[in-house]
């Protein structure tokens, strides 16, 4: 339970920042909550180094391998079948496995553990011109925790089953 804590704490703490330090600007931040309305983890997108990442943190969520994933709607009533399909403003097929691949919205898949914390973080290979475009577009982003494995192949979602978690990505 005490290693709950520190990891909840600081994801909370990173969503609160605009600024990590003088090399890191946050760039945006979801809570993501399950269809009962329940908060269950924490997305925040930041850029370092001129790299742009999403690093995700999920709590009290059963043990278990997940896919994640950035959608292209930014919104979230469940069944979050309202997020629309995954963030692909390039028109590539699903998953890194994949020859014809990725969406940028393909993200690693997340393993929770057996206390229910689980964290990921994915470079997203934006620069800023990118970020205001397929980020902050006029229907927004969100970001998707399904209910199985992605295999990063399948398109055009990889085999990761219903969507379980829904936060939308709000500017910092």
């Amino acid at each position: 339970m005490l290693r709950l804590i520190p990891s909840a704490l600081a994801a909370i703490v990173l969503a609160s920042c605009t600024t990590v330090d003088s090399r890191t600007s946050n760039l945006a931040t979801a809570q993501l909550s399950n269809a009962e309305g329940r908060p269950v983890g924490t997305a925040v997108v930041y850029r370092r180094a001129g790299e742009t990442t999403v690093s995700v943190t999920i709590t009290g969520t059963p043990g278990a391998v997940q896919g994640l994933h950035l959608h292209a709607v930014g919104k979230c009533e469940a069944p979050f079948t309202s997020a629309g399909p995954h963030l692909n403003p390039g028109a590539h097929q699903h998953g890194k496995n994949n020859p014809q691949g990725a969406h940028l919205g393909d993200l690693p898949n997340i393993t929770i553990d057996k206390a229910g914390l689980g964290t990921a973080s994915a470079s997203l290979g934006l620069d800023g011109a990118a970020i205001d475009a397929d980020l902050f577009d006029a229907d927004g982003t969100a970001i998707v925790l399904h209910a199985a494995a992605d295999d990063y192949r399948t398109d055009p979602s990889g085999n990761s089953g219903a969507r379980v978690a829904c936060g939308v990505l709000k500017r910092a």
